[in-house]
């Protein structure tokens, strides 16, 4: 298993709906990288027994967490608490790429 990873290896497109890849799963966490074109989503949805944090490593996100909306930028971090409604929608004209952890990895 590789304990180093350059993110950007990771990055790509997909039309319709947004990206995303694996860069690391343990029994206690998954990281992964989300990418977001523009007008692309993540619909609002949550995780009962798992929080998830967000990094935003390029471009700017809209992030809505339980009642509360903001803009992330580059090197801002979000954070949704297991049970809390989450999503993101790129509003901008450049890729939204986000390093996503979630602790405990989904099926876990």
């Amino acid at each position: 298993m590789a304990s180093f990873a350059d993110y950007r290896a990771y990055v790509g497109t997909r039309t319709g709906k947004f990206y995303k890849d694996t860069l690391f799963r343990g029994d206690h966490l998954i990281v992964g990288i989300n990418c977001l074109e523009p007008g692309q989503r993540q619909p609002l949805h949550d995780h009962a027994d798992a929080d998830k944090v967000y990094v935003v490593m390029e471009g700017s996100g809209y992030f809505t967490l339980g009642d509360q909306a903001n803009e992330a930028d580059q090197g801002e971090v979000v954070w949704a608490p297991a049970g809390v409604p989450h999503g993101v929608e790129n509003r901008h004209n450049e890729r939204l790429v986000l390093l996503v952890a979630i602790a405990p990895p989904p099926g876990m």
